[in-house]
């Protein structure tokens, strides 16, 4: 994983100082209710108890046109067709809708565009499919709202639309019977952080008017939940609400192809939670999408056939089986591009492509190479002169704005901040790596990515207490994190390798408290420290059972030396890329490293040969010796000279002495002769 800045979040102290004295909270739980916004008492019994009444559905802006339409429709006899999308918020919104019109006797149908051939949203061909079996009205969800020629088209063949979405508009609506969005300009519904299913589900509730809540809750929460979660909207407002009750309608759901899904992916007999539903059910729902027909996913959450549902779960099982195996042989084939050429590691947003990469997964393995080398990523799938790609950004650059900025050499673009697609032509992908880096040039020194702690946490009250605060929080996801701790000066005790290696169970110690952590999918081989260091933990805490007993298990998320120079670090880091690039530097001759501190690199090195460590904790053993810029550049010249075998990957720095009998000149290193050349040191 790349290199995270540590960021401990703000929150207001006489807010958590008011909840601990009058509402008898801990002050653990104060802090990480201040911490999310929470500036009352009130408001932190709503968050807590999550039993708010539903808002007005016709607080929305169109939905009183829906609603009249749609019952006019089911009085009448029409035909009306729900058309979905292809990954799980769209295929439960279209389950969700579709099923409440066959409860009310309505003759309805659904629809949903593969992701191969047709593409997401409203299409001219798909219309006329309709026409011929006779649909008088298309409801959308989870698109449409961008559709301004296709329902122009819709409209001329004596079909009307009715579009909910929630995805951004333009300034223009589609000229559809109604537009129910809660991101219109003039809506003035008070929460606007739904996903389409949650949109779909507001539909309902308008179109059911004074019918009891709790019905409808027990009814559609489950739905509404696997498709929330799964668009990773913000787990806030309403949707905590439901989402609270719908992970417990998830447990005991009437739905028999839910309760398979649960079957296949492993979770029968254990606790809903946001996480679990994010990393369990919802990727067997999107595989189907992704590696097939959508289809079959809303036959799953529709059907009342048990060997029906045993069948679909089973194949969408397999399917994001195989959706893992065909993501895996991707993103390898991805880091081999970059292990082939490690100057693509000095743009500032890389660009990736293959023939015939699967681009059900390109979005996936985006978010992958985003994560690992901590910056954008656009994954573009080529097939013969034709390319479609998927991007993926980090908190701080819109690779929105940065693909537009390209549009003139695109086919068409589209997406927000942090996830965007593109189709281009296969010849033009070189040009578009250039542009992209040109403007990402323009926005200054690129984002870091954060790793966000609640608070510095004394390890004295690490106990079952604190664990209980933070289940109170649940759900967890967009919007409302896991939790995340700083244990800072712990002495490192002892380092024991688990699982063959694979795993870390690590014992720290500050005074009197003696705590026993795990670093999960840490090579023993890889850990850059040695008992006696000083380090400081980022951790989330989390229980474990094991033979009926509840223990409380702290999970490692990040590590560094305690007293780390974090600022330094980065900075430094920065300047050295863009003195790889040759970009202008502020006082750059200055960076340019001299013989002492090549000198000094390579003498750390092979005092500690080999060496197999985090960049930032060599950064860290080597302070008062060189700065970062120097010392990045210093491996480069002695990899370059062939004085050491040296490879980086992410912040991992694996170094190891060549010996070399002859004298070498520095001079004959062409990185030291660019820097000095660019940089002006003689």
């Amino acid at each position: 994983m790349s290199f995270k800045k540590w960021v401990i979040k703000s929150y207001d102290r006489d807010i958590a100082n008011a909840l601990c004295s009058q509402a008898g909270f801990s002050g653990a739980l104060s802090v990480l209710l201040s911490g999310r916004g929470i500036g009352s008492f009130d408001e932190a019994r709503d968050f807590l108890a999550c039993d708010a009444p539903l808002i007005d559905p016709f607080t929305f802006a169109g939905m009183e046109k829906a609603a009249e339409r749609i019952n006019r429709a089911i009085e009448r006899g029409e035909h009306i067709t729900v058309y979905g999308d292809y990954d799980a918020d769209g295929v439960t919104a279209t389950a969700l809708l579709f099923s409440y019109l066959e409860a009310r006797g309505a003759l309805a149908d659904y629809y949903i565009p593969e992701r191969e051939g047709e593409g997401y949203g409203l299409h001219v061909s798909s219309a006329d499919t309709l026409l011929q079996r006779g649909t008088q009205l298309i409801i959308t969800v989870d698109n449409g709202i961008s559709s301004i020629e296709e329902v122009k088209y819709i409209n001329s063949l004596g079909i009307e639309v009715i579009v909910t979405d929630h995805h951004t508009p333009e300034k223009t609506l589609p000229d559809a019977v109604s537009v129910v969005n809660p991101h219109r300009s003039d809506c003035p519904s008070g929460f606007k952080h739904y996903a389409g299913v949650g949109v779909a589900f507001k539909l309902i509730q308008a179109l059911e008017g004074d019918i009891d809540e709790q019905m409808l809750l027990e009814e559609y929460s489950d739905l509404f939940t696997l498709g929330t979660i799964g668009d990773v909207v913000s787990l806030t407002g309403e949707n905590r609400n439901i989402i609270k009750r719908g992970l417990d309608e998830l447990v005991n759901t009437s739905r028999i192809g839910i309760r398979a899904l649960i079957d296949v992916s492993g979770m029968t007999g254990k606790k809903m939670t946001g996480m679990n539903v994010a990393f369990s059910l919802v990727p067997r729902i999107n595989a189907a999408g992704r590696m097939g027909s959508p289809e079959r996913a809303v036959r799953l959450l529709l059907t009342n056939d048990e060997d029906e549902a045993v069948e679909l779960a089973n194949e969408l099982e397999n399917d994001n089986r195989r959706r893992q195996e065909v993501e895996h042989d991707i993103f390898e084939q991805a880091q081999e591009q970059i292990e082939n050429d490690p100057s693509l590691l000095r743009d500032r947003v890389l660009v990736l492509s293959g023939e015939g990469w699967h681009r059900g997964v390109t979005g996936i393995v985006a978010t992958r190479m985003c994560e690992k080398y901590g910056r954008p990523c656009i994954m573009i799938s080529s097939d013969g002169e034709d390319a479609k790609g998927s991007g993926r950004s980090i908190e701080g650059f819109s690779l929105y704005e940065a693909i537009k900025y390209c549009s003139d050499i695109l086919i068409r673009f589209g997406g927000h901040t942090l996830a965007a697609g593109l189709n281009i032509k296969t010849a033009q992908i070189p040009v578009l790596r250039k542009m992209i880096n040109e403007y990402a040039m323009t926005v200054g020194h690129m984002p870091v990515p954060q790793l966000n702690l609640d608070f510095k946490l004394n390890p004295m009250a690490v106990n079952m207490n604190i664990l209980e605060d933070i289940n109170l929080l649940e759900p967890f996801g967009s919007g409302n994190p896991t939790p995340v701790f700083g244990l800072y000066k712990m002495q490192l005790q002892s380092v024991q390798p688990l699982s063959g290696g694979k795993h870390l169970k690590l014992t720290a110690k500050r005074r009197e408290a003696v705590l026993q952590m795990v670093r999960f999918n840490y090579p023993a081989q890889c850990f850059p420290y040695k008992p006696g260091d000083l380090v400081d933990f980022a951790v989330v805490l989390s229980q474990s059972e094991f033979r009926g007993e509840k223990n409380l298990s702290v999970i490692v998320k990040d590590m560094r030396p305690s007293g780390f120079d974090e600022e330094g670090f980065l900075e430094g880091r920065s300047r050295y890329e863009d003195m790889l690039r040759g970009e202008p530097v502020d006082g750059g001759a200055g960076f340019v490293p001299d013989r002492r501190c090549i000198a000094a690199v390579y003498r750390y090195l092979r005092q500690n040969n080999p060496v197999n460590t985090e960049m930032s904790v060599l950064f860290h053993r080597l302070r008062g010796q060189t700065d970062m810029t120097r010392l990045c550049l210093s491996l480069d010249i002695l990899s370059e000279l062939g004085l050491i075998s040296y490879k980086r990957e992410d912040d991992m720095v694996c170094a190891e002495i060549i010996d070399v009998k002859a004298k070498t000149d520095l001079e004959k290193s062409a990185v030291l002769g660019h820097v000095k050349a660019v940089y002006g040191r003689t």
